[in-house]
């Protein structure tokens, strides 16, 4: 774990979150089938995202990151899940 990874989790529990899944959300988790990916779609969970939900909220499904670009402006990406589409309502992932 490099140090912001344990900064993130540190700030995880702090606030109430359980940063480790349980038994029943792994094997949620194993039986889960990813949606067909829509052309033009990247994968961007290497980048340094941040939380941009309220402060109470406990669900985490907005979030935001800023990368510069060459010619020096700012990228703002921001992303909202559709958990929805994956977690049912109620299950062990839902509740967690």
């Amino acid at each position: 774990m490099t140090d912001l990874d344990l900064v993130s989790r540190q700030a995880l529990v702090d606030n109430g979150f359980t940063p480790d899944e349980s038994a029943d959300v792994r094997t949620e988790l194993a039986t889960l089938r990813a949606p067909a990916a829509e052309p033009g779609l990247r994968d961007m969970r290497a980048l340094v995202w941040s939380s941009i939900d309220n402060p109470t909220s406990k669900d985490l499904d907005q979030i935001e990151v800023a990368e510069a670009s060459a010619d020096g402006s700012i990228v703002l990406r921001i992303g909202i899940a559709d958990v929805d589409a994956l977690v049912p309502k109620g299950s062990a992932i839902d509740r967690h």
